[in-house]
């Protein structure tokens, strides 16, 4: 498991392209037939990527789960959310199965003891993004469609950020103990996120970027409002965003990326918006 302590924005001011990136960008998550972990002191937030191809994948595969959570199994006192990125696949939580397709969620509730991937098509083999929060109690496991998302269209093509936000893990949808995530589908011919952007003093974000077409990228803003600072994000990559961060982008042409949330409450209007003319 990688793991990645607090920054101070203080010190990222001098940081450089490479520091970023080992700090906040996250790559490489989808091999075959294993996990691959990252885990972020902010918020205690852990990013997995799974892709089951000839094998049945264990949540905790490759992970020493004492002595990175000092509990008996994963999601003892944790929950967690996931989407699937790629072919259709099966979950399967304590002995029920869950059938995902592309871009169906999963909450899984705290106490689950046993979770398992596996694809349907080893040739075209799913895609599981799985982020994790500390939980202090449990809920009821549920799978979430696409269609059942709660769905907030926002932007406009003038603006080149014509987008629906697609509200997944969300108070609206189901309750949850901290963890949210959901889904901004950008329309052909729009490039921005999130502006005018802001930060969540109380919350944590994690962004992962997909269906960026090849040979293109998205440039994820984050920073302070005054001090931003930018990381070139290929497709599948994903990015660790502190309370005191910016976290918005801009791409060469348009994509889709997931946002998780966790931290001090749930309430989707609790940020402290910027004036884009007020960046720097």
């Amino acid at each position: 498991m990688d793991i990645r302590y607090s920054a101070n924005p203080n010190d990222v001011k001098r940081y450089t392209t490479e520091e970023l990136r080992r700090e906040f960008h996250i790559s490489g998550l989808y091999r075959p037939d294993t996990v691959q972990a990252v885990y972020s002191h902010v918020d205690r937030m852990v990013t997995l990527g799974v892709m089951p191809v000839n094998e049945t994948v264990p949540i905790d595969k490759g992970i020493d789960v004492w002595a990175n959570f000092g509990t008996r199994f994963f999601l003892e006192r944790r929950e967690a959310g996931l989407f699937n990125l790629g072919g259709p696949g099966v979950v399967a939580c304590d002995g029920t199965e869950y059938k995902m397709g592309y871009k169906d969620c999963l909450y899984i509730a705290m106490g689950t003891k046993q979770v398992t991937f596996k694809s349907e098509d080893s040739s075209n083999p799913a895609r599981f993004y799985v982020v994790s929060a500390p939980a202090h109690r449990a809920y009821e496991t549920r799978l979430i469609t696409l269609e059942e998302a709660a769905k907030k269209p926002l932007g406009s093509a003038e603006s080149s950020n014509k987008r629906v936000i697609n509200q997944f893990i969300h108070p609206d949808v189901l309750p949850t103990c901290q963890l949210s995530m959901g889904m901004t589908c950008l329309e052909p011919g729009s490039v921005w996120n999130t502006m005018p952007c802001h930060t969540h003093e109380r919350r944590m974000e994690i962004y992962t970027y997909f269906e960026i077409p090849e040979d293109n990228v998205v440039f994820h803003l984050m920073g302070q409002g005054d001090e931003t600072r930018h990381i070139v994000m290929q497709n599948f990559d994903a990015a660790i965003s502190p309370s005191w961060s910016i976290h918005a982008g801009c791409g060469t042409s348009n994509y889709t990326f997931i946002w998780a949330m966790g931290g001090e409450n749930q309430a989707f209007d609790d940020m402290d918006v910027i004036p884009t003319t007020d960046l720097k």
